[in-house]
């Protein structure tokens, strides 16, 4: 049933195979604590299990740690779009997940890194070695065009070779299922690009001993993976003396909050980001409206008694 409910979510939803990833993983926790408390069929299962289950993610146990509220909430959504299926396939008469609710989160603004900041970052960079040519292309790419890892990581080297003779191209990205925008490539992420693909990305394939059609590769010639990206983007930070978190996801926040500071229309951003709805980008107004009212507080003589 909940292979069912996978490929339900991959041919009929079309969501983005991390997603379904993510599903996976949730549901084989659940389905492995329903076998534990000998529950082994979908019709089975009642809202007093599903309450008893979300309970022990909040107190863990000797396999798993506790979760926090938003892991918690993150695995009962799951839980309640599969009785929700299962309901709907007429798998079982009802969702008994439907007045189950996940626990409640407080919103949590994202964060970004200052300009300065990303100044640093862009500048701990050794762009003298293959390496960090290719680390410095990754974090202009990134910061340049609000890129999700994944879909940098998933660019070939054909996707982006057009573009450097032509400046009025935009680059062409593919989001959270399999929806295609186009951004533009700004100066400093095309030269970054340029460099990589002219004198770092030869040498590594080279120096690796096979070929890949992969934008990004690592020191053995593959494509280069979501987590490898995230730890070169922790080094550089740690390089540059950042003493916040630094992640992929910091580098699409700042260059949102960048852009709305710099006059930015938030449907424009909507756009860039390749965001379904207005709703999800107007958090980051309130990011800046919270950064004008510190500005205001540290600078104006009255701000404050």
């Amino acid at each position: 049933m909940v292979k069912g409910y996978l490929d339900h979510l991959v041919v009929e939803r079309g969501l983005a195979r991390n997603t379904v990833a993510a599903y996976r993983r949730d549901l084989a926790r659940y389905t492995g604590w329903l076998t534990q408390q000998g529950i082994d069929d979908i019709a089975d299962v009642h809202s007093s299990d599903i309450e008893a289950y979300q309970m022990s993610l909040a107190s863990g146990d000797a396999e798993h740690p506790a979760l926090a509220t938003s892991s918690i909430a993150r695995m009962i959504v799951a839980v309640r779009a599969l009785h929700a299926f299962a309901a709907a396939e007429s798998l079982t008469p009802d969702s008994p997940a439907a007045d189950v609710s996940p626990p409640s989160i407080g919103k949590r603004l994202p964060k970004a890194l200052s300009i300065g900041e990303v100044q640093r970052l862009l500048d701990a960079v050794d762009r003298t070695t293959p390496v960090g040519l290719r680390d410095a292309a990754l974090l202009e790419l990134l910061y340049g065009t609000g890129a999700r890892i994944s879909e940098a990581t998933d660019l070939d080297v054909d996707d982006v070779t057009r573009l450097l003779d032509d400046p009025e191209l935009g680059l062409r990205l593919i989001g959270k299922g399999n929806k295609e925008r186009i951004v533009p490539l700004g100066s400093y992420a095309r030269r970054a690009l340029e460099a990589w693909l002219v004198r770092g990305r030869p040498a590594m394939i080279a120096k690796a001993g096979r070929t890949s059609p992969a934008l990004f590769v690592n020191t053995r010639g593959s494509r280069l993976s979501r987590q490898s990206a995230w730890g070169i983007i922790r080094s550089c930070a740690q390089h540059a003396g950042i003493t916040t978190e630094v992640s992929p996801h910091s580098l699409r926040h700042s260059f949102a909050t960048h852009l709305l500071d710099g006059g930015a229309d938030v449907r424009v951003v909507q756009e860039l980001l390749g965001h379904a709805s207005v709703t999800t980008t107007q958090i980051y107004t309130e990011v800046t409206v919270e950064h004008l009212r510190e500005v205001y507080r540290s600078a104006h003589p009255r701000a404050r008694a």
